[in-house]
């Protein structure tokens, strides 16, 4: 009997424990780390059973004999898993972590970190995610995140290869100059500068025998011309027709930078002008020698001598005084005197004794660049090294091509460009600007090469800049911070947290700005031109508004080409106005246009878009009072009238200039100042109510404001007539 209750107790401490064994486990397995795990008890477990059984013919002993023999069996031995230490709290940081990364790195949302910064000198409002931040502000924001930071160990960037295009060795970073030996003779590139309407595309068209100067619109120059003219004497002269009006300055300096021969166009009958000045000084910058050449000489009024005298004040001495400056007196229109031009530059080209080396790997200069609807991306270029032919890759800016097809100024496909000679060249795969050098490489994988240095020495470059701004933003905001604190620092702590929070109160419940609510003060421009250097112009333009606390001037999208929907998608969400330079617009982006009702205003000459562009300016301005004297009249005596339980004041009066008229307003002037400003409430002459009261005429009169009068004071009538106002901008044209 005992033994049998001895088993039997045995074996229900066995099961007690095997239970307890059991929820351990299930707790572990809910709550993971939490929970220990039990240690192993000294007798082996028995299993539970989780459907009830029938119970055995030996009762709790049999139950307890049967586990017993079931436990028996060793557990397999399990392989230790080597614990990982968590490191939670502590967030590894770096220099010029962005606020997007270092809200990853805590694991925390950005407007957590917009809140830790609320109370710390940064401007708030020109934070964004990709914003850098100062180190010790992130120091500060994981502290008071309730964290701590570590360094994070810094990777040492190897210093990247410069894979730029014509880099042959280190200690020669461009391409070695060619041997003399293998230098020929090339065409001279001469540029034709000037004043706008002086001539010098009528010049050119007579040198070529064609009609340039009659396609043109407004019959000026609206973009560098390239031609190549063949002389009757077989010599081949390239002339570049650089346009004369002031908004193309930028062209006329690049024509100049390409040029061997500049000819200097001034009309006989205006003399130097302020485009004139601006090319010599071009001409001067660049180091290139000039030829004079007078123009409009067959008119009545020209005067040679006298441009030549003019000139003399800005160092271009005739030969005739001494110089070493030639001077043809011509006419372009009539084609006087246009062969001894000619010969004078072919006579200065033999002096220069201009070569260039035709073989090896193409250079060049982009002079203009354009969008063809069916050709895509063209650009008109001269090139100065090398013989250009199809198949040739090259690389412009952060752009490359493969040479597809080649055309002359006539629109004629050659199949090779020597050095001296201007080619348009079709197979870009983006438009480069003009300007940009053109250089040959040996295949298309090295030009990605040459792509991909020039893209990151300009993000780094970019980069660098940016981290200057953010610097001397964030010292200027922590002096702030600093004279703040100042400020407070006889509060208490509660004092000073209730005042910073008030100050900042607008950021915590202020509506993050759509970017399609435009202010109404604002004008937004899309700006589309024919060629790069056109666009160039315009913004060079737009780049002088210096009246931004009349009307802000934002340009919000610029390219190449015609009007398309997407310029139509940027002008309706930034309530815009779309400004076309020699583009089209189709029908159908018009009649979308008329429906969203967005303006679309295409010109051809840029005088008269940018004109357009200040009308449009003076409608976005608030009209402006302007105050008409009607009348005057002088107080020459005081009193007042009882009216009910009231003095009204009285002012006994001489109208001495125009008239009074009680409809209109009135003013009071004391001393050369203005005390009052309103209207009328009585006007008596004698003793009767009067309308108007003329000059030379005596009257009574009482505001409708309790005043006391004074013997002198001047009573003045006037009437408000609001007035457009008008952009103080001046464009300089």
């Amino acid at each position: 009997m005992n033994r049998g209750l001895a088993l039997r107790l045995e074996g229900l401490v066995q099961l007690r424990g095997a239970c307890r064994q059991l929820r351990a486990l299930s707790y572990r397995k809910v709550w993971g780390a939490r929970w220990k795990p039990l240690q192993a008890p000294a007798h082996p477990l028995c299993s539970v059973l989780l459907h009830p059984q029938p119970w055995p013919k030996h009762g709790l002993v049999g139950v307890a004999l049967a586990q017993r023999r079931h436990l028996a069996t060793k557990e397999e031995p399990k392989k230790k898993k080597k614990r990982i230490p968590l490191t939670r709290g502590e967030v590894e940081i770096r220099q010029k972590m962005t606020i997007e990364e270092l809200a990853r790195a805590m694991g925390k949302d950005v407007d957590h970190i917009y809140e830790a910064l609320l109370y710390t000198d940064v401007d708030l409002d020109s934070l964004e995610p990709d914003s850098v931040l100062h180190e010790h502000h992130i120091k500060m924001i994981v502290q008071k995140s309730g964290m701590k930071y570590k360094s994070a160990k810094l990777k040492e960037e190897k210093e990247r290869k410069n894979t730029d295009a014509g880099v042959f060795l280190a200690f020669c970073p461009r391409r070695p100059p060619a041997d003399p030996a293998v230098l020929t003779p090339r065409p001279p590139v001469v540029t034709i500068l000037g004043h706008v309407d002086h001539g010098k595309t009528t010049l050119l068209d007579s040198l070529r025998k064609s009609q340039v100067a009659s396609m043109e619109a407004g019959g000026i120059t609206q973009h560098i011309g390239a031609f190549l003219v063949h002389m009757p004497s077989g010599e081949k002269i390239t002339f570049l027709d650089t346009p004369g009006h002031a908004a193309f300055s930028a062209m006329r300096a690049r024509g100049t930078n390409v040029t061997d021969i500049v000819i200097l166009v001034v009309a006989a009958e205006d003399g130097v002008m302020e485009q004139t000045v601006e090319s010599i000084q071009h001409a001067k910058n660049a180091g290139v020698p000039l030829i004079l050449a007078i123009n409009k000489c067959d008119k009545p009024e020209a005067d040679p001598e006298r441009v030549k005298q003019e000139l003399l004040a800005h160092d271009v001495v005739c030969e005739e005084f001494g110089g070493d400056v030639q001077a043809v007196n011509i006419s372009a229109l009539k084609g006087e005197n246009l062969m001894v031009l000619a010969e004078a530059t072919v006579a200065l080209a033999e002096m220069l004794e201009l070569k260039a080396d035709a073989t090896g790997l193409v250079e060049g200069t982009v002079i203009e660049s354009r969008k063809d609807r069916g050709k895509g991306p063209l650009t008109t270029a001269i090139i100065q090294r090398g013989t250009l032919r199809k198949g040739c890759v090259l690389v412009a800016g952060k752009t490359w091509a493969k040479v597809r097809f080649m055309f002359d100024e006539n629109g004629k496909a050659v199949d090779a460009a020597p050095p001296g000679i201007p080619v348009e060249i079709m197979g870009w795969k983006d438009v480069p600007s003009a300007g940009d050098e053109i250089l040959e490489v040996e295949s298309e994988q090295r030009a990605h090469e040459v792509i991909d240095w020039r893209t990151y020495v300009e993000q780094q470059e970019k980069l660098k800049k940016d981290m200057e701004v953010i610097e001397a933003k964030q010292k200027e905001h922590r002096m702030e911070y600093e004279q703040q604190q100042q400020k407070l620092a006889h509060l208490t702590w509660r004092q000073r947290k209730a005042v910073l929070y008030k100050a900042n109160k607008h950021l915590l419940f202020q509506r993050p700005k759509d970017r399609r609510e435009v202010a109404e003060d604002t004008l937004s421009v899309i700006v589309k031109g024919d060629v790069d250097g056109s666009v160039e112009a315009i913004l060079n333009i737009l780049d002088s508004y210096d009246c931004e606390d009349e009307c802000k001037l934002d340009v919000v999208h610029f390219g190449m080409g015609d009007i398309s929907e997407n310029d139509l998608s940027l002008a309706e969400a930034f309530n815009g106005v779309i400004y076309g330079f020699s583009v089209k617009a189709n029908d159908s982006i018009k009649k979308l246009a008329d429906k969203k009702g967005i303006k679309i205003k295409l010109h051809n000459i840029i005088y008269k878009l940018i004109d357009d562009l200040k009308e449009e300016l003076n409608s976005r301005l608030p009209p402006a009072v302007v105050e008409t004297t009607i009348g005057e009249a002088s107080v020459l005596d005081t009193f007042s009238v009882t009216v009910g339980k009231n003095k009204i004041p009285v002012a006994g009066c001489r109208v001495h200039k125009g008239l009074l008229d009680r409809k209109m307003k009135f003013k009071l002037i004391r001393s050369g100042d203005v005390i009052w400003k309103g209207s009328l409430s009585s006007l008596k002459h004698h003793k009767d109510d009067a309308q108007v009261i003329k000059a030379g005429m005596d009257c009574g009169l009482s505001l409708d404001r309790n005043l006391e009068f004074h013997v002198g004071d001047d009573i003045i009538c006037y009437e408000e007539t609001e007035v457009q106002q008008k952009t103080s901008w001046d464009p300089g044209f």
